[in-house]
């Protein structure tokens, strides 16, 4: 039995990539710049996960409405709290931003009289709700989970930066390098830009966003060094030629990616939203930067990549001979 390969894009497809290569690479030092000065001058919205606050656990007799529950509390006055359900679904974890404790009050006096206030909130006709515990978060605990993400990000980078370098060459570690955080940057601007809430599962999606990214561009970069080892022609030919035969591939993977991601995003619940929201722009953003801007600027100054920069290693010559 013949499967035949799944294209998109018709083979033999030859759009002239390069021809762009300059307005978007300045385009996207433009909009790199724009994200570094959002960040800088607007910052982020950030959630309870890294500024700290109240944690009520609160238990349903039936199974609750999550979206009623976080109505209830935005009618209440605590907009922006957090609402999710865990255990049978009768369980409801609410998370609320730090709540000032009046005149005379203690830090737990406040935290109880905030539980009441929830319990108050969130008790429906015919569903009447119970404070199972409730806790202070310290801002210390959101700040050590915001240093946490820094160093996983920074973790990531370096190695997929030793990866990269070891598997190709240092121009095209650096490329990848620049790409990935070309699209992270932007992701993240667009949550300071909107003012969306910055919590873990912000932080998990611009980290997966990382991994595709960086994913999409190897499998670029992967065409192009075995185009320059086959092929005698010019590298402008040759990077067009690559972006043309990995297109279909670029595509489809980017659009299944997003339609699952869709999926979370519509049906995840608001706990989830940014998790998915997140990953929908990484999907689209790093779609466009593998395509206009990494193999563009292996052609530019210093990144520039020529034959010998890929003539066969020693180590990789017994493979190459056993290729058909």
């Amino acid at each position: 039995m013949t499967i035949f390969p799944l294209h998109l894009i018709p083979v033999g497809t030859n759009f002239n990539f390069m021809r762009l290569r300059w307005p978007a690479v300045i385009l996207a030092a433009l909009v790199f710049i724009a994200s570094i000065g959002l960040i800088a001058t607007k910052g982020f919205n950030y959630a309870l996960d890294f500024t700290g606050g109240t944690v009520v656990e609160v238990r349903f007799d039936k199974p609750a409405d999550i979206d009623g529950v976080r109505e209830h509390l935005e009618a209440a006055g605590y907009a922006g709290a957090q609402v999710q359900s865990f255990g049978s679904g009768s369980d409801v974890l609410i998370r609320l931003q730090p709540q000032q404790a009046g005149e005379g009050e203690s830090a737990g006096d406040a935290n109880n009289r905030t539980a009441a206030d929830v319990l108050r909130a969130v008790s429906m006709e015919g569903n009447a709700a119970t404070v199972m515990s409730t806790e202070f978060v310290g801002p210390q605990v959101g700040k050590e989970l915001a240093m946490n993400g820094v160093y996983a990000a920074l973790f990531v980078m370096i190695g997929f930066l030793i990866y990269i370098g070891f598997r190709f060459e240092t121009k095209f570690a650096i490329v990848a390098i620049l790409t990935t955080l070309f699209d992270v940057l932007v992701v993240t601007a667009f949550f300071s830009l909107t003012g969306r809430e910055f919590d873990l599962t912000v932080l998990a999606g611009l980290l997966s966003v990382m991994g595709f990214s960086i994913n999409d561009t190897i499998v670029v970069f992967d065409r192009v060094r075995e185009n320059f080892r086959s092929l005698r022609e010019e590298p402008m030919e040759i990077m067009n030629r690559s972006l043309n035969q990995t297109l279909s591939r670029t595509i489809i993977t980017s659009v299944v990616f997003f339609l699952s991601v869709l999926a979370l995003y519509l049906y995840g619940g608001g706990s989830l939203e940014g998790l998915a929201l997140s990953q929908m722009l990484g999907a689209v953003i790093g779609t466009l930067s593998s395509i206009f801007i990494a193999c563009p600027l292996l052609t530019m100054g210093m990144l520039a990549v020529t034959k010998a920069d890929l003539l066969p290693k020693a180590r990789d010559l017994e493979e190459l001979e056993r290729r058909p």
